[in-house]
């Protein structure tokens, strides 16, 4: 499967369908390469790994005491380091992020996490290499 996003609930979206479409034609594209016999180089590509789901700031009832900073709002795979506002309370003070390394937080503020207790997920950016590649059908 192929996700592309963020992306609300019940919305078609012009720009993320053009993404999707854009990226399954890599996909098949590459498939159709990779069986015709195409040799493959080494390479490197970034990914995030996740790191570990952050919940929303709450009071002793379970209850929600902090919204998404406007500073992060719709900054999915943006670098957040050591003291960028992260939430802010309803009476209006900052809570900033407090780590000890840049994370790249993605899923922020989605709808369909509140339920699941979910603010965002922290992802690390790191590099994985691959080695050459092709088909040993010909």
């Amino acid at each position: 499967g192929v996700e592309v996003g963020p992306q609300p609930q019940g919305v078609a979206r012009a720009d993320i369908l053009d993404k999707m479409r854009k990226i399954v034609k890599h996909g098949l594209d590459f498939v159709q390469l990779f069986n015709e016999g195409k040799e493959f180089p080494p390479c490197t590509i970034e990914v995030f790994k996740i790191m570990e789901k952050v919940d929303y700031p709450r009071n002793k009832n379970d209850e929600i005491i902090a919204i998404i900073h406007p500073k992060l709002q719709d900054q999915d795979w943006q670098p957040l380091n050591n003291g960028d506002p992260l939430f802010l309370t309803l009476d209006g003070k900052v809570i900033p992020y407090q780590g000890n390394c840049t994370v790249y937080p993605t899923f922020i503020n989605e709808a369909a996490y509140y339920e699941k207790k979910q603010a965002f997920v922290k992802t690390e950016k790191i590099k994985l290499a691959a080695k050459h590649l092709r088909s040993s059908a010909s």
